[in-house]
């Protein structure tokens, strides 16, 4: 079952440089899981659309005549275009025609199978990668401090976080799905859990061609929870997804994430690879994490009140929920996020990487008595290995929290609630 919620338009961060692309390319390509809101974000910046989904003949109609769906007012989206991928090589020749900006607006919730008939689109599409709402995004955040701004921010002051402890438990297993900003709880987790089911059952099936086994890709979403803002190896989950007693190699596990990576569920946080001062060496291992932290509570069928029964899992899906956002915030100006684990231990849980060169190193703990381990963490990265003569100096150090107020520590380290955070 799914569930198709009307919802008003809420801004999103990516639409500024949505518009800013349309100006500098021929089309701009939306991708993004199922329901994070790239067909309205496409409707926002569009003059006319088609829906491929809508109906099968428009299907057949783009097998036949795909020149005749491309007619329209411009920028003119075309929702769900991997349905006909014949469609891109239209596309493509199209603006090479037209030899104009801003003529089309792709969203899709899968990526098409590879052919080597299809052309890159390097030089006529702009690929941007939506994700669910971040708590900015959904008005839960007092969007105070500005991720981008902290660089001219010395000290932070009268910072306080309108979501408390519990209420952050909520927005976890809520999610950051538009559809679901004015709906209760009760009906936030009952699309989760459909949605889960759905990837299972038949999501991966109708975006690869390939059935895979559905009990199978429901115990590797539990796996994943499990271990969300983890470094698990493949060998860990294939271990998990085999715990009944049937073994599952580890090609059989890459290949199903893989498939998730398609739908756009499941991404990993790479590792950073940054110069050093010393030989001290880099684990290059990513992080697991979902397009949103509440498919992993829906995965484990966790309610708010259960998660914040758990503080340690809670931590775990507290940081994904901080990367989420993170991501997000980055993504407005084509910002990259990794996380960073050297052989001593030394490890931090987002790096920052900016448009403009620069870089900035954040911690994430849920509780305040984790606050000063983090502190020392980031100056030891700062002060004993990054080799500051190449990267320059961060822009900032910050520890993300879910407490209430956010300061600044002497050490210069910003303590920052995720409820005030924006981009």
């Amino acid at each position: 079952m799914r569930y198709y919620i009307v919802m008003s338009y809420y801004r999103r961060v990516i639409d500024t440089r949505v518009q800013r692309l349309l100006q500098a390319m021929g089309g701009v390509v939306l991708e993004g899981p199922r329901g994070c809101g790239k067909t309205s974000t496409g409707l926002q910046h569009a003059h006319s659309s088609i829906r491929l989904d809508a109906s099968p003949s428009i299907i057949d109609l783009a097998e036949l005549d795909p020149a005749s769906l491309l007619q329209g007012e411009t920028p003119r989206l075309i929702d769900e275009w991997q349905l006909a991928p014949i469609l891109w090589n239209a596309i493509r020749h199209e603006i090479d025609d037209r030899q104009a900006p801003g003529q089309f607006i792709l969203s899709g919730s899968a990526t098409p199978p590879d052919d080597i008939r299809r052309h890159s689109g390097a030089g006529r599409f702009a690929r941007i990668r939506m994700r669910p709402m971040s708590l900015s995004e959904s008005g839960r955040s007092s969007a105070q401090v500005s991720l981008h701004e902290l660089n001219a921010t010395d000290r932070l002051s009268d910072i306080r976080s309108p979501l408390s402890f519990a209420q952050l438990a909520v927005e976890a297993t809520r999610g950051g799905w538009p559809g679901l900003v004015e709906t209760g709880t009760a009906e936030a987790l009952d699309f989760n859990a459909s949605y889960c089911a759905d990837i299972a059952s038949t999501d991966l099936r109708l975006a690869t061609g390939t059935r895979h086994d559905p009990v199978r890709v429901r115990r590797l979403l539990a796996s994943l929870a499990r271990n969300i803002a983890s470094e698990a190896t493949v060998a860990k989950l294939s271990s998990d997804v085999a715990a009944d007693g049937k073994m599952i190699d580890r090609d059989t596990i890459r290949n199903y994430l893989d498939a998730l990576t398609t739908i756009f569920i499941f991404e990993e946080q790479p590792a950073w690879s940054a110069s050093l001062r010393s030989r001290t060496r880099l684990r290059s291992q990513p992080k697991l994490h979902f397009s949103d932290p509440s498919l992993a509570c829906a995965a484990l069928q966790l309610s708010p009140e259960r998660l914040a029964s758990d503080p340690a899992y809670f931590g775990q899906i507290f940081e994904s929920m901080v990367i989420r956002d993170l991501k997000i915030y980055l993504d407005a100006d084509g910002g990259e996020l990794y996380h960073y684990r050297d052989e001593t231990g030394l490890e931090i849980d987002a790096i920052a990487e900016f448009a403009d060169g620069g870089w900035a190193a954040i911690e994430v703990k849920l509780g305040a008595k984790h606050i000063p381990a983090a502190e020392a963490q980031l100056l030891s990265l700062r002060d004993n290995r990054v080799n500051l003569d190449r990267l320059g100096k961060p822009k900032f150090l910050a520890i993300i929290t879910g407490t209430e107020y956010g300061y600044t520590l002497p050490s210069g380290i910003h303590v920052i609630p995720l409820g005030t955070l924006t981009a």
